[in-house]
C-alpha cells in the first residue's frame, strides 16, 4: 500500500511553498528551507549585488553551496542568480527529505517544482490569460530528483522582460530549470512561430535541459523530451504564491 501523503503550505518571507510528502518528512523540508534561506540572506548582506544582478555573477568558492548552485545555474542560462532561487530552495528541501528516506515527495516553490516520484503525478500548467488552458503534464516515476519550473510575463510578480503566458522547463537540475524558465520567459515576446521555435531550440541546447514548453496567446510550442500533455482542470487556488 502506498504511504499516505500530506500537503503543507509554507510561507517564509518571499518563499511561498507547498510540500507534499509522508507526514514525518514535512518538518525536514521546512527546516531546510529556513536554513538555506538564512544562508542566502547572510551572503546577500555581504554581496548585495547578488540579489539585484540581471546577468550571471561570479561568487567565491567559499560561498554557501546554495549560492554556488544558483550562480552556476544562472551562468548556464545567461540570467541573474536570483532567477534560480526558487528551484534551488525546492531541490534542497526535497533532497533533505530524500536523504531521510522519502521515496515520493515534491516541493512546489511558487510554481517551481522539485519532484521525487515512485508513482505518477499530474502537474498542472497555469497559462493565465491564454485561451490555451487546462493542460497538464502526466509525469511518470523516474530515478532521482528532477524539476519542472515555470516563468511568466503575464502572471505573478516575478520580473520578466517577455510576454509568455507560461514558460516551462524540465531538468534534473531544478535550479537550472528555474533559471532557464526565466530566460525562456524573457525571450518570448510575441506569437511568431518561427522565432518561438528558434528560441526553444537555442535554450534547449543548454546542457542539462531536457524539454521546454511555451504558451503565448493562442500559440503553444514544445521542444525536447517532455511528459505527455493531458487535459485537466487547473485550479489557480492550488498554486503556491
Amino acid at each position: 500500500m502506498a504511504e499516505a501523503l500530506f500537503r503543507k503550505r509554507l510561507r517564509i518571507k518571499e518563499t511561498a511553498a507547498t510540500i507534499v510528502a509522508a507526514e514525518p518528512f514535512l518538518p525536514l523540508a521546512e527546516a531546510d528551507i529556513r536554513k538555506q534561506r538564512g544562508r542566502l540572506e547572510d551572503y546577500i548582506r555581504r554581496d548585495p549585488g547578488f540579489r539585484t544582478a540581471l546577468a550571471p555573477r561570479s561568487v567565491p568558492p567559499e560561498a554557501p553551496p546554495i549560492v554556488r548552485r544558483m550562480a552556476r545555474a544562472a551562468s548556464r542560462a545567461g540570467v541573474g542568480p536570483m532567477a534560480a532561487v526558487a528551484g534551488a530552495l525546492a531541490e534542497s528541501a526535497l533532497r533533505a527529505m530524500a536523504e531521510a528516506g522519502a521515496t515520493h515527495a515534491l516541493v512546489d516553490n511558487g510554481g517551481d517544482i522539485a519532484l521525487l516520484l515512485e508513482r505518477p503525478v499530474t502537474v498542472g500548467i497555469f497559462t493565465g490569460p491564454s485561451p490555451v488552458r487546462d493542460i497538464a503534464f502526466r509525469v511518470e516515476p523516474r530515478p532521482g530528483i528532477f524539476g519542472i519550473c515555470a516563468s511568466s510575463g503575464t502572471v505573478g510578480h516575478s520580473l520578466s522582460f517577455g510576454r509568455a503566458d507560461t514558460a516551462v522547463v524540465l531538468s534534473a537540475d531544478v535550479g537550472l530549470a528555474d533559471a532557464v524558465a526565466t530566460a525562456l520567459g524573457n525571450a518570448v515576446t510575441d506569437e511568431d512561430e518561427t522565432r518561438l521555435r528558434e528560441t526553444l531550440a537555442a535554450l534547449g541546447g543548454i546542457e542539462g535541459v531536457e524539454g521546454l514548453l511555451a504558451v503565448v496567446g493562442k500559440t503553444l510550442a514544445v521542444w525536447g523530451d517532455l511528459p505527455p500533455i493531458v487535459r485537466t482542470r487547473v485550479d489557480p487556488a492550488r498554486i503556491s504564491r
